[in-house]
Parts: structure tokens; sequence; C-alpha cells
């Protein structure tokens, strides 16, 4: 705080918190709402995982580790998702209701989960944040998640961060064919030496892939599943027309 030239009271009100709420935060093991962590990050330019490591470590899975580290140092990432919202650009609530449903994993998970996958968004919003490349199909976009209002912030949310210099959100239309993508989610990432490698992911727990063969073929299924796709632009357009049928 004291880098960044602010006091409790200016921090407090540039993010929206009773100045007494911002004070408890300088005490050991008081940690803010995922959401107000970035905020916090956002004014003293910082990466949320600096000002709070151990929120950060405890969140993540175990097997999930790995690729969240690979994940901070990635250049780049191309993501394909058929179903979902993929996870860096997911809002707290679709986040929740995805994991919610079916009452699967128990509430206290469920908001360690949540509040891990809050805190791996702010790569986005580093200083050198990677260029990230996702390509969803359409019925992610009208298929239910959570309530109607779920749906419309998460829409309205996806239409903003599809707007950032390092962020493309790609539609693969309704009408499109079957396609290759269709046999399951993955990312491609690349590390700063040049790296490449993937995540894949099931309905159990995920995989990093680093085999040169299957990175090749993961980065021809790329190549036809961004063929498919509509343009940036045009994307952008739908996710905001089927946004309206939200509200």
């Amino acid at each position: 705080m004291a880098e960044a030239g602010e006091t409790v009271e200016s921090l407090a009100e540039k993010v929206r918190v009773d100045p007494k709420t911002a004070a408890r935060w300088l005490a050991a093991g008081r940690i803010p709402h995922p959401r107000t962590r970035l905020a916090v990050a956002d004014v003293l330019r910082r990466d949320a995982a600096d000002l709070w490591p151990e929120a950060f470590r405890r969140r993540d899975l175990p097997w999930f580790r790995p690729w969240a580290e690979l994940e901070r140092d990635a250049t780049g990432l191309r993501w394909y998702e058929p179903l979902l919202v993929p996870g860096l650009l997911q809002t707290e609530g679709y986040a929740r209701a995805v994991l919610g449903t079916g009452g699967l994993v128990p509430p206290s998970e469920v908001d360690r989960i949540v509040a891990g996958r809050i805190e791996r968004q702010t790569v986005l919003t580093r200083a050198d944040p990677p260029q990230l490349v996702a390509v969803i199909d359409e019925v992610v976009l009208r298929r239910r998640v959570g309530d109607r209002s779920v749906m419309a912030e998460q829409l309205a949310h996806l239409a903003a961060l599809a707007e950032w210099e390092h962020v493309q959100v790609r539609v693969i239309p309704a009408e499109s064919p079957w396609h290759t993508g269709l046999a399951g989610p993955f990312v491609l990432g690349r590390l700063p030496d040049g790296t490449e490698l993937a995540y894949l992911d099931n309905q159990l727990r995920g995989q990093v892939v680093t085999d040169p063969i299957d990175i090749a073929n993961l980065g021809r299924r790329w190549e036809s599943v961004t063929g498919e796709a509509f343009p940036r632009r045009r994307s952008i357009e739908l996710i905001r027309e089927v946004a309206t049928t939200w509200t």
C-alpha cells in the first residue's frame, strides 16, 4: 500500500468497501473475497497471488497445480471448450453454478475451487498477460447454467473480455456439422522459451501433456476447430445477441 501511495481509506474507497474492512486485511490470515482481491491487486498494481500467496496455494486442487503453474508462465494459450465457458473467462456465479450442479461437490469444496479459479484469472490482468484465444461452441451461450441472471452476467462478462487486445473469443455456430473438437476440450500453452504443452480434462481430473506427437495432434485439431469458428468481431456480436435473450 505504501509503495502504491495508498492508505486504508483510499484503498477502501477505490474497491468500494468499508475502511474497517480494508483495515482487517492488514492482519495475518485476513483475506478478502476473491473478487475483492482482484480489485485490490489492480489498485496496488500487484498480482493477487503475490499479495496473498497462502490463499492461492491452498485453493489449487493437487492434481491441477502443475498446470496452474504452467498457465501462469505461459505467453500464449489456445483453448477450446465445447460445453462451458473457459475457466479463465468465467464469472464467479457461473463457476459456482457449474460446480454446484448435482450436489456432487461439497459446498466447502465448491468455495475452494471457485476461489482458486478466480485467482487464476489474474494472469489476464497482469502487466504482461498471455495472448488467449478461446474457441467455444454456440451451445455454450445458449445452455442455461444457474439461473437467467447468472447467464446474463456471464455473457456480458465474456463479451467485455473479448474486446481486450490480448483476448479473443470465437464462436462456432450451432448450424456447423460435427467437427473434431467435439471429441473433448483441450488447452494448448506456449512458454517463454517456446516450449509447447497441453492440458486435457475429464470427469475425474486433468493432465498435462508434453509428448511432441500428442501436441502436434492437438495442434491439428486446433486448426480444425478454428476453421469452423466465426471471426472475432462476428463472434462478439453473437455473444451480445444471445446475452439479450437471458435478460
